[in-house]
Formats: C-alpha cells, sequence, structure tokens
C-alpha cells in the first residue's frame, strides 16, 4: 500500500459505520488524520463505534447531529446507502466539504492495478468470473475481488501489492463519491433502468455509471456491451481504449459469439456450450470476463478451464446439485422480474418454477411472455396470490401456493420428472419472510440437500 501524506492532520467526518464506513475510518487514522465517526445507532449496540472509540477515534453516535459539521472538516466520507438529501449531506454540500465514498481512498493507497466492473446486472457474476480466471494456475500473483460485492476495497487495497490485481465490483452509490478514481480496466456489463428512488431519474442514474470512466485515459480500456445502442453511442465520449463484447454480431475487435463459437480479437476461446453457466445474460457476463482477462494476459486454456467449471455465485442462478434426473438451481437474488426473466431465458429444459415474496404493490404481468417453458409454479409469500393469478394466465399446467421456501421444495419435486430444472427465482425481495435473500436461498439448498438425503 502506498503511504501517503495527503490525510496527515486533516479533519474527515466518516458519515455511516457499517464494513466500508469502519474500515475508512481505519487507513484515514492510519494515514494520520483527525477522524469523526458518525451513525445513526446508539452507542450501546453499536459495537463497531466502541471499537473504533477504543481505537482513539472520535465516535458520534444516536443520531446525524447537523451542527457537527461546524466542526470545520476537509473531507466528508459517506456510506454508499446514506442518499445525498440526508440533511448532514446537504449541509457538507452547502460548505463545499467534498464528499466520497470509500473506494476513493482505497484507490489513492492502491499500488495495484485495478479492475472495475459496473453495470445493472451481472457484476457480481463477472467480477467473480474474472478473479477465478486471473488466479487459475497462478503462482506469483493474486486477483482480489473487493467493493460491492462484500469485502470493502479499503482493506483489499493495503494487502495487495503492486504485483496483484484488485478487481471491484462498483454501485453507482459507489461511483458517485469518486474523485480521482481509474480503474486501468473498467467494464459496465449493461445498462437498464434501477435505483431511480436515489438518483431520481434513470440520466442521473447513468451518469453515475458513466462515472466509472471519467479518470481514464488512452493509456486505459474500457469493456462495454456492444448490444446496447446507448453503451455504444457513450463510448464515443471515453478517453479510454473500447473494447466492445457481443453474444449477437462479429466484431473486429474484442469479444463475440458466433454460431455457439467464442472469440476474443478473432482468436477461438472455446464453444459456448460448454460454459457451465446458463443463460444468455451469463454468455454476456462470461465474454466481459473474456475481454478483461485477454488484456491481463491470461492464455485461452486458463479461461476454458474455469469457464468449464464455474457454477455460478451463490444465489445468482447457482447449481445446487442434480438428484434423480432433476437440476436444482439456487436465483434467490432475483428480486425482480427483471432478474426472473433472464434466470428463465438461460434453460430450455422444463421448469419447476419456484417464486414469490414482498409485495410492493406491483402486477407480475411482465413475467407472463417468459413462462413458456414452466410447467409448474410453486408460489408463496406475499405476492403468492398475484403470481398465482399471472401463472394461471400465462398457462401454467400446475400451479401450487405453499407456505414458504422450504415446503416448496418437496411439493416441486413431485410436480417434476427427469430432465426438468427446478428454478427457486422468485421475482420478490425476501423481506416478508425471511431477513436476506441470502437466507432464503440457504434455506432453498438446506431442503434440497434434505430431499436428496431422504
Amino acid at each position: 500500500m502506498k503511504e501517503i501524506t495527503a490525510y496527515t492532520n486533516k479533519k474527515v467526518l466518516v458519515l455511516g459505520l457499517a464494513k466500508s464506513g469502519v474500515n475508512a475510518a481505519k487507513l484515514l487514522h492510519h494515514l494520520g488524520a483527525f477522524v469523526t465517526v458518525n451513525d445513526f445507532k446508539g452507542f450501546d449496540e453499536n459495537p463497531e463505534a466502541q471499537e473504533l472509540l477504543e481505537s482513539g477515534i472520535k465516535v458520534v453516535t444516536g443520531g446525524h447531529p447537523v451542527e457537527l459539521l461546524d466542526e470545520d472538516f476537509e473531507l466528508l466520507v459517506k456510506n454508499p446507502g446514506i442518499m445525498y438529501n440526508n440533511p448532514m449531506v446537504e449541509r457538507a454540500i452547502e460548505r463545499n466539504i467534498p464528499i466520497v465514498t470509500e473506494v476513493e481512498l482505497a484507490y489513492q493507497v492502491a499500488e495495484s492495478t485495478i479492475v472495475g466492473i459496473t453495470g445493472t446486472n451481472g457484476k457480481t457474476t463477472t467480477t467473480t468470473m474474472v478473479a477465478e480466471i486471473l488466479n487459475e494456475n497462478s503462482t506469483d500473483k493474486k486477483a482480489y475481488v473487493a467493493g460491492n460485492i462484500g469485502t470493502p476495497a479499503s482493506i483489499v487495497a493495503q494487502a495487495a501489492t503492486a504485483n496483484d490485481v484488485i478487481v471491484m465490483e462498483l454501485s453507482s452509490f459507489q461511483l458517485m463519491g469518486i474523485q480521482t478514481f481509474r480503474p486501468k480496466i473498467g467494464v459496465i456489463t449493461n445498462l437498464y433502468e434501477a435505483h431511480i428512488d436515489y438518483h431520481g431519474t434513470r440520466e442521473e442514474y447513468v451518469a453515475a455509471k458513466w462515472r466509472l470512466t471519467e479518470n481514464q485515459t488512452s493509456e486505459d480500456y474500457l469493456v462495454l456491451n456492444w448490444d446496447q445502442q446507448e453503451l455504444r453511442e457513450l463510448s464515443q465520449t471515453a478517453k479510454a481504449q473500447i473494447i466492445p463484447f457481443s453474444r449477437t454480431q462479429k466484431l473486429e475487435k474484442g469479444a463475440y459469439c458466433l454460431n455457439n463459437h467464442i472469440y476474443y480479437d478473432g482468436d477461438f476461446i472455446m464453444d459456448a456450450s460448454d460454459i457451465l453457466l446458463p443463460g444468455t445474460h451469463n454468455l454476456e457476463n462470461a465474454l466481459a470476463a473474456i475481454g478483461v482477462c485477454r488484456l491481463l494476459g491470461q492464455s485461452i486454456e486458463n479461461i476454458q478451464a474455469v469457464l468449464k467449471r464455474f457454477s455460478g455465485v451463490k444465489h445468482r442462478t447457482q447449481f445446487v446439485k442434480e438428484w434423480n434426473g432433476r437440476k436444482f438451481y439456487n436465483d434467490s437474488k432475483a428480486t425482480n422480474t427483471l432478474a426472473t426473466k433472464n434466470a428463465l431465458k438461460g434453460f430450455s429444459e422444463p421448469v419447476v418454477l419456484l417464486a414469490g415474496g414482498l409485495d410492493r404493490g406491483n402486477d407480475f404481468d411482465d413475467l407472463i411472455p417468459s413462462m413458456k417453458q414452466v410447467k409448474a409454479a410453486v408460489l408463496f409469500g406475499e405476492t403468492a396470490g398475484k403470481m398465482a393469478a399471472m401463472a394461471k394466465q400465462a398457462g401454467v399446467e400446475q400451479v401450487k401456493v405453499v407456505q414458504n421456501v422450504e415446503a416448496a421444495v418437496p411439493v416441486a419435486y413431485d410436480l417434476s420428472a427427469a430432465g426438468d430444472v427446478i428454478l427457486l427465482s422468485p421475482a420478490c425481495a425476501s423481506w416478508d419472510q425471511y431477513r436476506s435473500f441470502e437466507v432464503r436461498g440457504d434455506l432453498f439448498i438446506e431442503a434440497v440437500n434434505h430431499l436428496a438425503e431422504n
């Protein structure tokens, strides 16, 4: 890690703890800043704040008092989830206090090559694919996964050496808080409408994503989904070298799929059908990953080896097991209809779909065109009734409503036959019954394993 002096004796406020805030505070303290952390949670039930106080960092908890900003802070490091209409953030803007997120700090101290990956869908899968391919048969360097995927970038930036690569998954929330952040390779997997409650408009959301490339130069690379016209048009404003990928058209450079064959810069890489992870969306993720890894000099043999065995990131069209001729997939991360449509497009076999969850007031009619190969639906949660009506309208032969995902698994098995796919892809958030989509997915896996053992 670079031992920079930019924060020596500088007054910095870290707003919001969680993992990124805690580690940003620790890093700034190590770099010699006078750090104050402010978290909404009370001190007695806030072990992170207690730990920081013991290490000599000033702690203010139990609310966000705007008068705290009267202390002449020179920088505010904001938790990405805190919106810009928060009174503390608005006051900081009024006072012209620079606002950054933790990934900016990580970039400033990192010695490693940085790959920054963003997009509406596919970020986590692509990030994980890239790291696994780069680590295949590697003995002298390591690819680290960091950012929005779970491990704060500021932790990884301190551990990684100049010989290593940091593969960062980056959200639009994180990218809004950068100043100098400049990835050697940037990736935008796709752009759809999302997080309008945070950004206000689709245009602002896209602008936040595009900040990924704002500091790149002609010495850097930007890997883009060439099947999206919006990204093709935006590419004209980039200074980085554009590396396109496409699953629908032959390209002069970059990664593309033609007649089931995948190529990069004209070199044959592998057959698309040899990629273990199903779905056209995962083919796009693989093409993006191939682009990054070939730019970094990874061999075709290592790319093939990883993509032939990569079974998916947990809870994202994750292959669980095959039992009695049925293949079970956990796609609990599918918390909206777009994600479920993408999952369903990935299968040509008959599907028994497990779905349902938190009712946010929407209907599910946009799923109907994607339900053609769904032979049965097992539904649960607050939206079970709405989804049952949609499934019947879509012509699904058998529709069952059960109490929860655990009960859905044996019912789905009874409705299936050898050769079928049993897919958990809820199209809804989990919070009506489960603390998180991870808990929901873990219970699905447990139920599948229990079924197979009995």
